[in-house]
C-alpha cells in the first residue's frame, strides 16, 4: 500500500500542472491571412484540413464557441440525421465528402447573412494532440447611399446622407470634387441586430459637385453617391444694347450672376459666331458678371447666348439692327410700304392715261355720227335779199 501525502503547496500548483499539461496536448492554429470577407448573399467556404485522412474522424464546426455550425464523426453529420444543429445554420452548411481522405475539412456556408459574421473555430477532439483552427468571418452589406437636399437658398443648401442597412458600420463623410472633407453635424447612428442605419447632414454654400463617402474598413469596401448643387441659380436672360466707340456702332452683351461661368458668344441670325471686340470677365465669389462686346457691319438680327454646359442651361436676348441705325424690322417695313407706293403711283399714271385714251376714242365716235352741215348759195340769198 502506497501512502501519498501532498503538502498544500503540492495542491496549490496541481490546477497550473494540469493547465500546463492541457496546453502540450491541444494545438491551435489562427488564420494567418485574416479575416474571410464576403458580401451578403453570397457563399463562403471555411477552410480547416490536417495531413491525415479525416473519413473516420470527428471535427466539429462552431461560431463564437458556442452554436453548432457543422458536425461529422466518420460520416455520419447534421445533413443526414444528426441532431444538434444551431437553427440559424440548419439547411445551409455542407462539407467535402471526396476531400475528407486528403484532410480537408472544410465546410461551405450557402448565402451568407450578416448575423454569420464571428468567429468560427474548427475542432478535432480525439486526436492526440488535440488540434483547433480559428476563423473570423466577416459578412458585409454596404447599399449604395442616397442623397437629397432638405432645404435651400440663393446663397447656401442643406444636403443629407442616408446609408441604410450597413454592416460593419461604416465611416460616413460628405466630400466636394476635390475631395475635401466638408464638416457635417454630428451624425444619427441606428443599429438594429448587427446592421446600422446612419444619417449624416451638411451645409454647403459654392456650386460645385458633392459626393457622400461610405467607408468600410473591415471588409475593404467602399462606395459613394454624387450630386449637383448650384448656388445662386443659373444665368437669367443677358441685356443687350448698342453703343457707339469711336464712331462705330458696338454690340453689347452683359450678363450678371451667372454660374457656373458661361460662355458668352454674339451670332447673327444665320448662327455664325461674331469675332470679339472685347471682353470682360469678373469673379464674385462663386458667381460671374460678364461684358462682351462685337462691332456691328451689317444689318440683321442678332443674338447674344449664354451657355452653362455643366448645368445644360441655354439662353439669349436678341436685336434687330441696321448699320445706318434703323432696325432690319423697320426697314423691311420702309421696302414694304415703298413697294406699295411705287404700286399706287404705277397705277395712278396708268389709270390716268387709260381714261385719257378711253376720252379720245369716245370723242372720234362721236365725230362720226354728227351730220355733215351745207354751205348756204350765195346767188340764192341775194336774190332772196333783192
Amino acid at each position: 500500500m502506497v501512502n501519498v501525502q501532498m503538502t498544500s503547496s503540492a495542491m496549490k500548483l496541481l490546477p497550473v500542472a494540469c493547465l500546463c499539461l492541457l496546453a502540450c496536448c491541444e494545438d491551435t492554429f489562427a488564420d494567418e491571412n485574416g479575416p474571410v470577407v464576403v458580401k451578403e448573399g453570397s457563399d463562403v467556404v471555411l477552410r480547416c484540413s490536417i495531413d491525415i485522412n479525416v473519413e473516420s474522424k470527428l471535427f466539429d464546426w462552431k461560431k463564437d464557441g458556442q452554436k453548432e455550425v457543422f458536425m461529422y464523426d466518420a460520416g455520419v453529420h447534421y445533413n443526414n440525421g444528426r441532431t444538434g444543429q444551431d437553427e440559424q445554420f440548419r439547411g445551409r452548411v455542407s462539407h467535402f465528402k471526396d476531400e475528407l481522405k486528403h484532410g480537408n475539412a472544410s465546410i461551405k456556408i450557402r448565402n451568407t447573412k450578416v448575423a454569420d459574421s464571428g468567429d468560427y473555430s474548427c475542432d478535432f477532439p480525439r486526436l492526440q494532440p488535440r488540434k483547433r483552427f480559428n476563423i473570423k468571418l466577416v459578412v458585409g452589406a454596404a447599399p449604395e447611399p442616397s442623397i437629397k437636399i432638405l432645404d435651400e437658398t440663393k446663397d447656401w443648401s442643406l444636403l443629407q446622407c442616408v446609408v441604410r442597412d450597413a454592416s460593419p458600420q461604416p465611416k460616413v463623410e460628405w466630400k466636394d470634387s476635390s475631395g475635401n472633407i466638408l464638416p457635417a453635424v454630428e451624425p444619427l447612428i441606428i443599429e438594429r441586430g448587427g446592421r446600422f442605419y446612419i444619417t449624416l447632414n451638411t451645409t454647403v454654400t459654392k456650386t460645385d459637385h458633392y459626393s457622400c463617402v461610405v467607408t468600410q474598413e473591415e471588409i475593404g469596401h467602399q462606395t459613394d453617391a454624387e450630386t449637383y448643387v448650384h448656388i445662386n441659380g443659373a444665368a437669367s436672360e443677358p441685356s443687350v444694347t448698342t453703343i457707339k466707340t469711336d464712331g462705330v456702332t458696338v454690340l453689347q452683351c452683359v450678363v450678371k450672376g451667372a454660374s457656373p461661368k458661361p460662355k458668352v458668344e454674339w451670332k447673327d441670325s444665320s448662327g455664325n459666331i461674331l469675332p470679339v471686340k472685347d471682353l470682360k470677365e469678373t469673379e464674385r465669389g462663386d458667381s460671374y458678371d460678364i461684358v462682351l462686346q462685337t462691332t456691328l457691319t451689317k444689318t440683321d438680327n442678332f443674338r447674344c447666348v449664354v451657355t452653362q454646359e455643366e448645368i445644360n442651361h441655354q439662353i439669349y436676348a436678341e436685336i434687330d439692327l441696321n448699320i445706318n441705325g434703323l432696325s432690319a424690322g423697320a426697314i423691311a417695313g420702309f421696302v414694304v410700304l415703298s413697294l406699295l407706293l411705287v404700286v399706287a403711283i404705277v397705277g395712278g399714271v396708268g389709270g390716268g392715261l387709260y381714261i385719257k385714251h378711253l376720252k379720245k376714242e369716245n370723242r372720234e365716235k362721236y365725230e362720226e355720227k354728227r351730220e355733215p352741215q351745207t354751205e348756204p348759195d350765195s346767188s340764192t340769198s341775194l336774190k332772196e335779199s333783192s
